[in-house]
């Protein structure tokens, strides 16, 4: 009887051991992919960021050169961005985060076509291509929204490559975490790629997610890091003797900042939905090249800081001695986001928020005569009140900004500015700039799908 029973044993722990061996096997499998597309994404973050920056060194060149030629070159490169995005991708322009929630709400095996459109090998290179090229032209905009189409691009096409035997893999976890592992590279931020799965894109629990998300991010971020070494987006600003009584101006900073960014994302879909009235591509080329007008013009006759990514604004209110800015600083890094989004072409939104979010901050600290500490805080949590304006994702917001500077012990005042600037932009809009454009590209590929 007793040696019944041992055999018995011996067989069960037979059968378990083999269950356990297969249960690894699937999950080794199931994360190879994740794996690949993380080092793919982190190789591409980092060329794209080197390329990006050559863009903007292009048209400093042009304004140390002859400043005058900003005015030809800007609408021959906002009218050829429009132009790519037109002819070869129209789901490429814009951020891209808008497209990827749109993926993921769509995402079924019926609407795989329509996916294509908004997650292709196609809209990658048109995505880098024009935004490229508005960075030459001085676009007020970002790199950090197509890194994250671009990297849910690459996670799902690498899982649509897998052979049929291949343990399968949900393609919303993929999707997700392959945004998460592309903000991640972009800011080398790890944990703001992880919350900003969470708090933005996730409907579901985030159980089903997290081991996808977390290894994604991980080799994605170890990757990029492999190739430039560690870095912090920013630095590391001087925050020690912050004034305790500095909570209230955090408050003021985060109630102008918060009510900017939810009024830039307003006006530029109040801009999108006066375009819809365009028939003819001849008007939305005249658009753009119009676009690039004023920018330029904001750029010769005001300030040059109204270009680009507004990331030299960031460093210099942080980092340099003299912090003030002119009164129309926050006003024009607001404008050229507005002109540069809508002119049709590709690029983010992320940075030129950051920026517009750091003029009001040291704009704030003017009015005071607030010291280093005190000025770099509020600089800080301009950002990430602007940010939370535009997109409504606070945390996501706080903590990209306290892992771009490494600053911990304000993370309290971070968190306060995002809460703060999230009610208020209630007043503009209940619903965040990402939600709008998701829900019109919905909109826009159900349309086309609509027979005639």
């Amino acid at each position: 009887m007793k040696k019944s029973g041992a055999v018995v044993r011996a067989h069960l722990k037979a059968s378990y051991d083999r269950l356990n061996n297969r249960q690894l096997k699937r999950n080794l499998l199931q994360a190879v992919p994740f794996w690949i597309a993380s080092v793919i994404t982190g190789l591409i973050a980092v060329a794209y960021a080197k390329l990006f920056s050559l863009a903007e060194g292009v048209t400093h060149f042009v304004f140390q050169y002859n400043a005058w030629l900003i005015f030809l070159v800007s609408p021959a490169c906002f009218v050829a961005a429009w132009w790519l995005v037109k002819k070869y991708a129209p789901y490429a322009r814009g951020s891209g985060i808008p497209q990827v929630a749109a993926a993921l709400e769509i995402t079924n095996p019926k609407n795989e076509k329509l996916v294509d459109k908004l997650l292709s090998v196609r809209v990658i290179i048109v995505k880098l291509f024009s935004s490229l090229t508005m960075a030459i032209g001085g676009g007020a905009i970002g790199r950090e929204g197509p890194t994250i189409q671009i990297a849910a691009t690459v996670f799902r096409k690498i899982n649509n490559v897998l052979p049929a035997w291949w343990p399968k893999i949900a393609k919303s976890n993929v999707i997700v975490a392959g945004a998460a592992a592309g903000l991640a590279a972009a800011f080398n931020t790890p944990l703001g790629g992880i919350v900003f799965a969470i708090e933005e894109l996730t409907k579901t629990h985030f159980s089903y997610f997290k081991t996808a998300i977390f290894s994604s991010v991980i080799i994605a971020g170890l990757t990029a890091q492999g190739m430039i070494g560690p870095y912090l987006y920013l630095g590391y600003p001087k925050i020690a003797g912050s004034s305790a009584f500095v909570f209230v101006d955090v408050i003021l900073v985060a109630l102008l900042s918060g009510l900017g960014g939810s009024i830039m994302a307003k006006i530029i879909l109040g801009l999108f939905k006066w375009k819809k009235k365009f028939k003819f591509n001849y008007q939305f080329a005249l658009y753009a090249a119009v676009c690039a007008v004023i920018l330029a013009a904001l750029a010769f006759f005001i300030d040059r800081i109204a270009m680009g990514s507004g990331k030299e604004l960031m460093e210099r209110t942080l980092f340099e001695s003299n912090k003030r800015v002119e009164w129309f600083t926050p006003l024009i890094r607001i404008i050229g986001p507005v002109i540069s989004f809508t002119s049709g072409g590709a690029g983010g939104v992320f940075a030129p928020a950051l920026s517009a979010g750091a003029g009001i901050g040291a704009m704030v600290s003017g009015w005071f005569s607030l010291g280093e500490s005190n000025t770099n805080l509020l600089v800080l949590a301009g950002m990430v009140g602007f940010l939370t304006g535009v997109t409504r994702s606070p945390f996501t917001s706080a903590i990209l900004v306290l892992e771009m500077t490494d600053r911990h012990n304000i993370i309290f005042h971070l968190i306060l500015a995002g809460m703060v600037a999230s009610l208020v932009a209630l007043l503009v809009d209940k619903h965040s700039f990402y939600d709008h454009m998701k829900n019109e590209y919905i909109h826009d590929l159900k349309a086309e799908e609509e027979p005639l």
